[in-house]
């Protein structure tokens, strides 16, 4: 279940809807962009998290009416958190991101392109964090619009942004395109995850300008080997 972005409100009216297209890739498409992000592998990013160090006061639901059993861990360059994946299909709407494949649909994300514009989800992959509560306060981290994530499932790493925020209480959301490199079910209809996401993010880092996914690549590589060996 997703919950409307807290950034609704400020949505305006909706543009008309494009219309709906299937999420079936054609066939001979390439591989994910996931599988060739960075030479630092799944396993080893999930080796670094394995043991977790608290630095919330307290636990996420990954949806409502479930358990708050989701906490968010801290290293000294990153912080992270295990959990389901819900699809976060709001900004610049599109051909698959729009109000009428996603009821929930918002114009709106917390953070803006370089132009003033709000973020794709269909083209930019990007994470949601919980809304600064005394659960958590993720600017206290270093983690703000624009910080880099490593994103990791099964044996796929996608880099990420830091994209929107959510409810303050839950956690475990992200973009169409984040889900879509990570070979996870995109739609905000049925798709997602279920659980087995670990999200990293690196405190205090920035992919400038938000929009580029090279620069959160760039970033995000640099970031991920420092991390895996314990720099």
């Amino acid at each position: 279940m997703r919950f409307q972005s807290l950034t609704l409100a400020v949505a305006g009216a909706a543009l008309l809807a494009p219309p709906l297209l299937s999420d079936a890739e054609p066939r001979g498409r390439a591989e994910p962009v996931a599988w060739r992000e960075g030479d630092v592998r799944a396993a080893d990013l999930l080796a670094r998290v394995r043991d977790c160090t608290q630095v919330s006061h307290g636990r996420f639901r990954s949806d409502a009416g479930r358990p708050a059993a989701i906490a968010v861990c801290g290293t000294r360059r990153a912080v992270f958190w295990k959990a389901d994946m819900d699809i976060d299909c709001d900004g610049q709407p599109g051909a698959r991101c729009n109000r009428r494949a996603d009821s929930l649909f918002s114009r709106a994300t917390a953070y803006q392109q370089s132009d003033g514009r709000y973020l794709s989800a269909e083209r930019l992959p990007y994470i949601v964090v919980p809304a600064a509560s005394r659960i958590w306060d993720h600017d206290d981290d270093g983690v703000r619009g624009g910080s880099v994530a490593a994103v990791v499932y099964r044996d796929r790493v996608q880099y990420a942004v830091v994209g929107d925020i959510g409810p303050y209480n839950i956690i475990g959301e992200a973009s169409y395109a984040t889900a879509k490199g990570l070979g996870i079910p995109p739609g905000p209809r049925g798709g997602g995850a279920s659980s087995g996401v670990t999200y990293i993010v690196f405190k205090y880092s920035q992919a400038k300008p938000i929009e580029s996914h090279a620069a959160a690549v760039t970033a995000g590589r640099r970031l991920a080997r420092q991390f895996v060996q314990g720099e």
